[in-house]
This record gives C-alpha cells, structure tokens and sequence, in this order.
C-alpha cells in the first residue's frame, strides 16, 4: 500500500500517465495530476481517482520549463506537502526520417522528453531524498534500446534516460532513495490508435506475447517501484515489452 505517500505524475491526463495516476491512488497514495493543455481530462483522472476513494488533485505545468515546474512543486508543498514518489511520464513524439528532422524538432523533443525530466527531478530531488519511501521512476520505452525508423529525436531521448537513471540511483543510495526505469514496449493508447493497421501488425509479429500492452501492464509495475517492496531494486532499467528482444 501506499497509504501516506504523495505522489507526482507527469503527463497524466491520459494514456500510460492517466493508468499509472489511478493505480497509485487506488493503492492510497495522494496522487497530483500533471498536465499541460488537456485540462478536462486531467480533472476526469482526478474524478476517477476520487470516485475510487483517493485522493487526488490537478495541475497544470509544462514541464519543459522550469519556473513552471517551480510553481507546479510550490503548489504541491502548499496542498500535499512533500513528494516521496516522482514518475517522470511526460513526453512526445516528433516523427520524421533524421535526413528530413529539422534542429526545432529535435530540440523540442529533448526539451520535453528529457529537459523536463531534469526540471522535475531538480525542483524535487530534496523531497525524495528526505523521504522514508523516495521514489524516482522514469518512463522510458523500448525505442529507447532498440532504436525505431524515424524516431531518431524520442529514441535518443528514451535511451538517455537509462544513465539519468542509473546515475541518480547511485547518487541517492546513501539516503534509502531509488531511482529506477521503466521501459515499456507498445501499449494500447491514442498514440498506438493513429499508427496505421499494417504497421501494427508488424510489430505485433516482433512480439513472442502476441499483442500490445495494456495500460495496467505498465501501471502495475510502476506500483510495484513505488512500494516499500521494491526497496531493495534500484538502477535498473525494466523492460516490459512482451518479450521483445533489444
């Protein structure tokens, strides 16, 4: 359970953020409902959380800027008081071949994807230090190990995240902290929705468990990270991806 914990979700007005979000707080924790511009969903996850018996609030905060995410913490401190669990979920895709990716759309990924892993962690890595139960969890992806056409922008960003991670565990171990990564393969969302038939079954022939991820999949696991029962892990990076190879 994680009856006394707050915590934060980036991105968590829908797709993987929104089923993580409702997992925690199903479990008890206070979860914030981070979002950018989907205003009405993100009060729809906080709804959902509540109709459930948690507790949850929103709010709104690019991550890719810092004084937004200044505010966003301030805002927490003030409502919930400190952060013991940060799942760093927030990101995008600007999908091109390298040759036609243009240097806005690779610094705009990179902002978000892993600019805005830096600026949450930083406004809140005291918080999970000083916690009794402190957990940073980062949403990476398979794309990340693997590599995917036309993804040259969001596959260096989902790989970066690997020694972020690796690097904070080992700067927070001597506090009881983790830090650890979840790399998700394709998981049934809007974003899988837009990928055209043919191509979705291609990758489904790629995977020896046959189908896509659900959302719970990966919620699941990032319960389990943000537990007292994954103490013991941290710095390890957690493929979930039917068994796909990288």
């Amino acid at each position: 359970m994680l009856d006394g914990q707050t915590c934060l979700v980036t991105g968590s007005s829908r797709g993987i953020g929104r089923g993580i979000a409702e997992e925690l707080g199903r479990h008890g924790a206070d979860v914030v409902v981070n979002y950018r511009s989907s205003e009405a969903a993100a009060h729809e996850a906080v709804d959902a959380i509540e109709n459930d018996g948690g507790t949850a609030i929103a709010i709104q905060g690019d991550v890719s800027e810092y004084d937004d995410v200044e505010s966003m913490c301030n805002r927490i401190h003030d409502t919930l008081g400190r952060v013991d669990v940060l799942v760093n979920n927030a990101g995008i895709t600007i999908d091109k071949k390298f040759e036609n990716m243009s240097k806005e759309d690779w610094e705009t990924v990179v902002d978000v994807n892993l600019g805005g892993v830096f600026n949450c962690t930083h406004c809140l890595f005291e918080d999970i230090k000083a916690s009794d139960q402190g957990r940073l969890i980062n949403i990476s992806s398979v794309v990340g190990q693997q590599g995917n056409y036309g993804q040259a922008n969001y596959a260096t960003t989902k790989s970066g995240l690997f020694g972020f991670t690796r690097t904070l565990a080992l700067e927070l171990a001597s506090t009881g902290s983790t830090a650890n990564c979840v790399a998700p393969g394709f998981v049934e969302t809007d974003m899988l929705d837009d990928v055209p038939e043919r191509v979705q079954q291609k990758i489904i022939d790629r995977i020896p468990l046959n189908r896509f991820a659900e959302v719970e999949d990966i919620a699941g696991i990032v319960r389990f990270l943000s537990s007292a029962e994954s103490s013991y892990m941290t710095g390890q990076v957690m493929a979930v991806n039917g068994g796909m190879e990288w």
